[in-house]
């Protein structure tokens, strides 16, 4: 993963986020067989009606696309690496992205199986700006899956998405919201949503070339040509309006915290206070949310990559970190790992209820760990997180470890 220097005052504004993963399909088949690194890589089926599925960007520079015939694509790169697709592993890769992107908002809407929008406006209080968001996700898809992604940063979702392929490879593009015009308008007319070669051809009849002549037509033109409502779509997007909002299909949202070793741990006291942490993170974003949570969840992968996950509803709702930790810790426990090598842990909460109403259990004090961490918040809030960690993680240890 490259380093992609931002200057973070360009940001202001700019809550949405687009990500997508590059040449995702190719990617994944790389990581499998990391001798292909470098190399062009043609995913798709070889037989002579074939079509490119995915390609790496060395089989790219040579000119080959999706959706092109691969007889085609074997004349213009000859010596490529044919890889018939796996579906079901860029699946399982796919779900493991959008999970961690749901790690930093709710406010997720997939577009396809590498690419998705999200509103980070709720994240940034607990998280940092939208640069430091991007460069957080991004660090967290190659150290996890080892594979890249590209992310634009905007105001609206067309800027982002834009911004994205200005982004790519394996970078980051902000769009200040003060220059929204001075991007848009250089771009060729098909990359306004909704101009397939059809209507590029219409408007190239006009004469418009640029993002700018549509934006300098006056609309009753617009709309001669190309109708009412995709006039006045493109009359719109070409200044930079855009009123869609990032919308999920998941109306149960989570709250969750992750951590990756530097190096495989297998000592579990360690691991488990590092749940701990995790736990009273998750706590105190629940807590700064108005949120309380029915189901906690623990997430472990191990130095195989492989990865297993246990939840457990509550009697009631917690925004508790003492009690989502005697929960994690028991999921932890109860999957009985003996020197087992560990990569990454996290802790997960789900069935978010924003009500605000907590029931105390039988084996809470009138006044107990919730006002403690309180407290403890307001501390947080002053000097900063780091200043209120578990006593276990204060002493040094060998294996140091990163923390999203």
């Amino acid at each position: 993963m490259s380093e992609t220097p931002v200057a973070a005052s360009d940001d202001d504004g700019c809550h949405i986020l687009h990500v997508d993963m590059d040449a995702f399909f190719a990617a994944v088949e790389v990581r499998e067989r990391p001798e292909l690194r470098g190399k062009p890589v043609i995913i798709g089926h070889a037989g002579g009606r074939g079509v490119v599925t995915s390609a790496t960007y060395e089989a790219r520079a040579l000119g080959v696309h999706s959706a092109m015939p691969m007889s085609r694509a074997l004349r213009l790169a000859p010596h490529a690496v044919v890889v018939e697709p796996s579906h079901h592993k860029y699946t399982e890769v796919s779900a493991q992205v959008m999970t961690i992107f749901e790690s930093v908002t709710p406010l997720v809407q997939p577009l396809s199986i590498d690419e998705a929008f999200l509103d980070v406006s709720g994240a940034m209080k607990l998280i940092g700006s939208p640069t430091h968001i991007a460069q957080l996700i991004r660090k967290k898809v190659w150290e996890e899956q080892h594979i890249t992604c590209s992310v634009g940063i905007a105001s609206t979702l067309f800027v982002a998405k834009l911004a994205t392929n200005a982004a790519k490879p394996d970078g980051i593009k902000v769009v200040p919201h003060d220059r929204v015009i001075e991007f848009l308008h250089p771009l060729p007319i098909n990359a306004l949503w909704g101009v397939g070669d059809k209507t590029a051809e219409q408007l190239s009849r006009l004469g418009l070339r640029t993002v700018a002549d549509i934006a300098h037509t006056p609309l009753p033109t617009l709309i001669k040509v190309v109708g009412d409502a995709q006039g006045r779509h493109l009359y719109e997007l070409s200044w930079g309006r855009d009123p869609r909002r990032v919308t999920t299909a998941h109306p149960d949202k989570s709250i969750s915290a992750e951590r990756t070793f530097d190096h495989d741990i297998d000592d579990p006291e360690f691991v488990l206070a590092h749940v701990l942490d995790l736990s009273e993170k998750v706590a105190r974003r629940l807590r700064a949310g108005g949120h309380t949570a029915k189901t906690i969840a623990i997430k472990v992968r191990f130095a195989d990559f492989t990865t297993v996950t246990r939840s457990k509803s509550l009697a009631s709702t917690t925004d508790v970190g003492h009690e989502i930790y005697a929960t994690a810790r028991a999921l932890f426990e109860a999957m009985h790992l003996q020197r087992a090598r560990i990569r990454l842990v996290g802790v997960r909460c789900e069935g978010l209820d924003d009500s605000g109403d907590i029931q105390m259990s039988l084996s809470q004090r009138e006044f107990g760990w919730r006002e403690t961490e309180q407290v403890m918040d307001q501390v947080a809030e002053k000097f900063g997180n780091a200043k209120v960690i578990p006593a276990r993680l204060v002493q040094p240890h060998p294996d140091r470890a990163q923390e999203t």
